[in-house]
């Protein structure tokens, strides 16, 4: 059940850094400068996470919560630059995706 809530953690981490992202993009494409207030409110998210990153630690192994980490916030950002800033994915991204989850089932051990 640890694994299970470390997993979560590691979840609002990721979605507590992916609203950072999502506010530093969007003072770029509005031209803002790196003092805005989008930009500081950005990267206070990104110090606040630590602290949930520090529990989630208590509860699974750093290589579990950087895969999970990295695969939330790798289709999260593919994601929201798609739907929100109308980018592109090429078969590469598609792909990277893949391997993402492949490596999240092969990482977790639940025990």
């Amino acid at each position: 059940m640890s694994i299970f809530y470390g997993l979560a953690l590691t979840s609002g981490t990721a979605l507590i850094v992916i609203f950072g992202d999502y506010l530093i993009k969007t003072a770029v494409v509005e031209g803002q400068s790196a003092g805005s207030p989008l930009v500081i409110i950005g990267c206070a998210l990104y110090a606040g996470s630590a602290l949930l990153w520090y529990f989630a630690l208590q509860h699974i192994t750093l290589s579990q919560a950087g895969v999970g980490f990295s695969m939330i916030t790798l289709i999260a950002l593919c994601a929201l630059g798609v739907l929100r800033f109308g980018e592109t994915l090429e078969f590469r991204e598609f792909a990277g995706i893949g391997c993402a989850l492949a490596a999240m089932v092969l990482m977790v051990r639940i025990v």
